[in-house]
């Protein structure tokens, strides 16, 4: 697929929360280190789920040691003149500019994997991983299964107290099981606004002239 030892390209894993992301980064990363290749592994200071903020851990418990970043800059910064790979985990938490970094560092001939939720939890594209989609060379988008039908997941089910979470919550809001769902499109629920929906009940009983 790649035309030279010395080709840089990016590579994005994106998904549903639960679908195997950080499985399948984590598998990449471990083949390349069997291949001696020089790697690196980032990832957004922000989730510190399972592992701590050191090191990217699976669901399954599988781990590996991982710089912290709060922004792309920061990639740029520590990245090394002689990596050949670099891996990007939780990569939606990150800024736009992390889409450049990708790029820049596959124009020097770095491999570069990206791992990401692509929507969130009111399934609208999330952060710089739709770009980065664009940019890639290489997408596989995996499914979690639907915990409420059991067909494939492709929402991010957000929860309060085991209820779905209202539309007006904060974007990012790290967290596990006990958070979120996978859930397939017809049982994604995302409960409208209060007060909007009160002004629709409002203008739906007192019509307009």
């Amino acid at each position: 697929m790649y035309h030279g030892a010395q080709d840089g390209w990016v590579e994005v894993i994106s998904g549903v929360m639960f679908s195997g992301k950080s499985e399948e980064l984590l598998r990449r990363v471990r083949r390349a280190l069997i291949a001696r290749k020089r790697v690196q592994v980032f990832k957004s200071h922000l989730d510190d789920r399972y592992a701590g903020v050191f090191s990217i851990s699976s669901h399954d418990g599988s781990r590996l040691e991982a710089h912290p970043v709060s922004s792309s800059v920061q990639i740029a910064e520590f990245v090394r003149p002689d990596t050949e790979v670099v891996a990007i985990d939780e990569a939606q938490f990150l800024d736009e500019g992390v889409v450049a970094i990708a790029n820049e560092l596959a124009d020097r001939g770095v491999r570069v994997i990206v791992a990401g939720t692509d929507m969130d939890f009111r399934g609208e594209p999330f952060g710089p991983i739709p770009n980065l989609l664009a940019i890639a060379e290489k997408v596989d988008k995996l499914h979690a299964i639907c915990v409420i039908c059991g067909d494939l997941a492709t929402r991010n089910q957000r929860l309060i107290d085991g209820k779905a979470a209202p539309a007006e919550g904060p974007t990012i809001q790290v967290g596990g099981a006990e958070s979120y769902e996978a859930r397939c499109r017809r049982c994604h629920e995302v409960p409208r606004v209060a007060r909007f929906q009160t002004e629709l009940d409002m203008g739906e009983t007192h019509p307009s002239h």
